[in-house]
C-alpha cells in the first residue's frame, strides 16, 4: 500500500502530460508572415499563403484606412499605439483593412496572428509565446461577438485590460464586429437605468456590456454605402479584373445589389467577379 501511495503523485502526473496538448514551437517569422492559433496543436499554425489586400483597393473608408493605418505605422516603428475595434455594416471592408495595413507593414517586421473565440482563453499562453520575440504582431479577432455568459468574454476583458499575464509592448490586438458593444442588449436592461440631476445612468448589465468594447483604445466605425458608392466600388473592381463596365453595368450591377439584399464593398466585389468572368 505504501509503494503504491509513493507511485500515485508520478502516475497523475504522467496522466497530466499526456492530456496536455504538445506545445508547437513558434514558426519561422522570418519566413512566415501570418500564422493561425490552434488550440488543438497548442501553438501556431503557419499560414503560408495570407490573403493580400492593397489599401489604395478599399474605396469610400478613407477615414477608417487614416485612423488605422496611422496606429499601426506607430506600432511598427515601436511608439505607444492602442488595441482597435471595428465595427459597423457588414461588408464595409473591417477585415480587408486589417489584412491590408498587415500587407503594408510585413515587409517591416509585422506579423498577423488569427485567433478564433475558441481561442481566446489561451490568450496568455500566446502573449507568453510572442514576448521575446524582437517582432511586432497584431493579434486579429475575426467576427467577434458573444452571447450570454461565454467564457471568452472574460477572457477577452483581462487579456485587454486587467490581467497580469497581459500582452508585451510588441502585440496589439485588432478586432471586427458588427456589433459596436460585441453582446446583444435587451429593452428590459434599460429598465435598470437610473436618472439623477437630469442624467440617465445606464444599469449594471449594461456597464458590464460596454465595458469590453471601452478597453479598446481606438474605435472605428464603418457605414453603409450609398448606391452611387456601391456603383463606383464595383466599377473599380471591374476595371482591376480587367472587363471595364460597359453600357449594362450599372443596371447588372444593382440587380445583383438587390438580389443579396445589400449594397456594400464585398457585394460590389462578388458582382465584378462575375461580371468579369462571364465576359
Amino acid at each position: 500500500m505504501n509503494d503504491f501511495g509513493s507511485l500515485l503523485p508520478r502516475i497523475e502526473r504522467l496522466l497530466d502530460c499526456l492530456d496536455a496538448p504538445t506545445r508547437q514551437p513558434p514558426p519561422d517569422w522570418a519566413r512566415v508572415r501570418a500564422a493561425r492559433w490552434s488550440t488543438q496543436a497548442g501553438g501556431l499554425k503557419p499560414i503560408l499563403h495570407p490573403q493580400r489586400v492593397a489599401l489604395k483597393d478599399l474605396l469610400a473608408i478613407d477615414a477608417q484606412k487614416r485612423r488605422v493605418d496611422a496606429n499601426t505605422r506607430q506600432f511598427v516603428a515601436g511608439r505607444p499605439a492602442n488595441n482597435v475595434l471595428l465595427t459597423g455594416a457588414r461588408g464595409c471592408g473591417k477585415s480587408s483593412l486589417v489584412k491590408a495595413v498587415h500587407a503594408k507593414y510585413a515587409a517591416k517586421g509585422l506579423r498577423l496572428i488569427e485567433v478564433d473565440k475558441a481561442g481566446l482563453p489561451h490568450l496568455p499562453d500566446l502573449f507568453e509565446l510572442l514576448a521575446d520575440s524582437e517582432r511586432r504582431f497584431i493579434i486579429f479577432i475575426d467576427d467577434l461577438t458573444f452571447a450570454e455568459h461565454e467564457p471568452g468574454y472574460a477572457s477577452l476583458k483581462a487579456a485587454l485590460d486587467g490581467s497580469l499575464a497581459g500582452p508585451s509592448d510588441n502585440v496589439l490586438i485588432y478586432a471586427t464586429s458588427n456589433r459596436r458593444h460585441l453582446m446583444p442588449e435587451y429593452m428590459a436592461e434599460n429598465l435598470d437605468a437610473t436618472y439623477r440631476g437630469g442624467e440617465v445612468q445606464p444599469g449594471e448589465a449594461i456597464e458590464e456590456k460596454i465595458s469590453l468594447s471601452d478597453r479598446f483604445g481606438v474605435w472605428i466605425a464603418f457605414y453603409a454605402m450609398d448606391q452611387d458608392t456601391y456603383l463606383a466600388v464595383a466599377r473599380h473592381w471591374a476595371t482591376v479584373l480587367g472587363t471595364p463596365p460597359d453600357a449594362g453595368f450599372e443596371r447588372a450591377a444593382l440587380q445583383w445589389a438587390q438580389g443579396r439584399g445589400a449594397r456594400n464593398g464585398r457585394v460590389a466585389w462578388q458582382f465584378a467577379r462575375d461580371w468579369a468572368g462571364t465576359r
